[in-house]
């Protein structure tokens, strides 16, 4: 067995170990990625970037088929849409190919090894590759330091087990047909935006959800638009409800007052969250301290054994590439001598729904629960001119801010395309900015962003144009 020796190895070549990877690489530390499947981890091959492609496409066709139900009020009028589900495939996969081929080619730039191979730890000092293809021997890899990037995968209902007509997220984005009956278990982001998606492209689409509302981690204010839209695109909600099997195209459910029902379906997509990936790879060797099913690391992402790092999906929630990337750049940059600390002042999340939603820092809800006196103001897009324009005037803006100083403490936003707000909201609030900081910045018109503004100058006492 070959054996080669490196100053930091990375076990995962997702979204958090690329991006350690190519930090690394501009710092001049030896580096070496040990990756089983295509750079880029879930989110570039099986998550984020194809359920984005997905919805999109998704989107596009049920402009089509509104066009052609009624008159529309741009005065566009189509004929017969059809969709080619496996050109749509294609485009995505496609988008996935030029994103993944970027990551390697970024780690080939900035002098980084990226080995194609199934990782098993040894000890915290090595780990034995078996290559990607199961050909040829293993290679035994000797690091000074080790990071752990393993990711997370779909959580798996022991009574109803991935396969056949039951699929998780992943199956669920290379689909080859549309099935005319989708039934999806759980309401959280994940379900809701292919549940979305599925519906938009033909799909008859019940959500099962045992939580009494749908997206039960976000506030009931930001989650009515979107059941609204849920509504008016005729997917049935079953809330409160627990499933039961899957049987013969039958899903068994059980309600709140505890009546059973059976639910047609020719697909079942299960959508009930992710867990950390630590089985499967030697992780139980090192015998880490560990929160839940989660590796317990520090605020520099250090665990309970010296020079053995983890980072993103593997350390629990927030389970966002974001976070594994900020967190992947910042033990580069220890491991090269720099001081860091992991504190953000927020991590924001988006739910691609429609409409969108994101949330950065404190609501109202989490000032009242640690008693902090706090301002806030809403600022409604039916008032905003570019959200007329784009026909996206349902959704607001709200800002949380302390009472008495006008610190900023926290944004939601509902609408379409609000993701893009992130940005905005994640930087106010790292840089400690205030309400009259907001306020008093000059936002571009005509944009959504200028709800931002409003909503600050509303918290004030004086919204322009509301």
């Amino acid at each position: 067995m070959e054996t080669i020796t490196t100053t930091l190895l990375i076990i995962g070549g997702g979204p958090g170990g690329y991006v350690a990877g190519i930090r690394a690489g501009q710092l001049k530390i030896p580096t070496i990625v040990v990756e089983g499947a295509q750079p880029g981890g879930t989110c570039l091959n099986i998550g984020c970037i194809p359920s984005k492609a997905l919805i999109h496409a998704a989107e596009e066709f049920s402009k089509a088929n509104t066009y052609a139900a009624r008159e529309s009020a741009l005065g566009i009028t189509v004929e017969n849409p059809r969709i080619d589900l496996a050109r749509t495939v294609a485009w995505k996969d496609g988008i996935v190919k030029r994103l993944t081929g970027g990551v390697g080619s970024l780690l080939k730039k900035h002098g980084v090894r990226l080995v194609n191979g199934w990782a098993r730890i040894v000890d915290g000092k090595t780990v034995e590759v078996q290559p990607q293809d199961g050909d040829g021997a293993p290679l035994r890899i000797r690091c000074e330091h080790l990071l752990l990037a393993s990711g997370s995968e779909p959580v798996e209902l022991p009574f109803m087990p991935f396969g056949g007509d039951v699929v998780s997220s992943t199956e669920a984005l290379s689909p080859e047909s549309i099935p005319r009956r989708l039934v999806v278990v759980g309401g959280g982001y994940i379900g809701l935006e292919l549940g979305t998606a599925y519906r938009k492209l033909g799909s008859q689409v019940t959500v099962v959800e045992a939580a009494e509302r749908i997206l039960p981690s976000y506030d009931a204010d930001l989650v009515k638009p979107v059941a609204a839209s849920l509504a008016r695109l005729g997917v049935e909600l079953r809330l409160g409800t627990t499933v039961l099997g899957f049987e013969q195209g039958l899903v068994r459910v059980r309600d709140a007052s505890n009546v059973e029902a059976q639910l047609e379906a020719d697909r079942v997509l299960v959508a009930v969250g992710r867990k950390p990936r630590t089985k499967g790879w030697g992780l139980e060797s090192l015998m880490l301290d560990m929160e839940g099913r989660a590796v317990k690391v520090d605020g520099q992402c250090r665990t309970s054994m010296r020079n053995v790092w983890a980072i993103g999906d593997l350390t629990g929630e927030p389970m966002l590439a974001h976070r594994a990337m900020a967190q992947g750049e910042m033990v580069a940059e220890i491991i090269a001598g720099k001081f860091r600390e992991f504190v953000p002042a927020a991590i924001p999340a988006v739910c691609y729904t429609d409409p969108e939603i994101v949330v950065a820092g404190m609501s109202p809800l989490d000032c009242d629960r640690e008693g902090v006196e706090f301002v806030s103001a809403v600022f409604p897009f039916s008032a905003n001119g570019r959200a007329m324009t784009i026909e996206g005037t349902e959704g607001f803006v709200r800002v949380v801010a302390r009472k008495d100083n006008h610190l900023i403490l926290g944004w939601q936003a509902v609408g379409a395309g609000v993701s893009e707000l992130a940005a905005a909201f994640s930087q106010s609030l790292e840089m400690g900015a205030l309400l009259e900081d907001v306020g008093r910045t000059i936002h571009a018109h005509p944009t959504l962003g200028e709800a931002v503004q409003e909503a600050a100058l509303r918290a004030l006492g004086h919204a322009l144009h509301i």
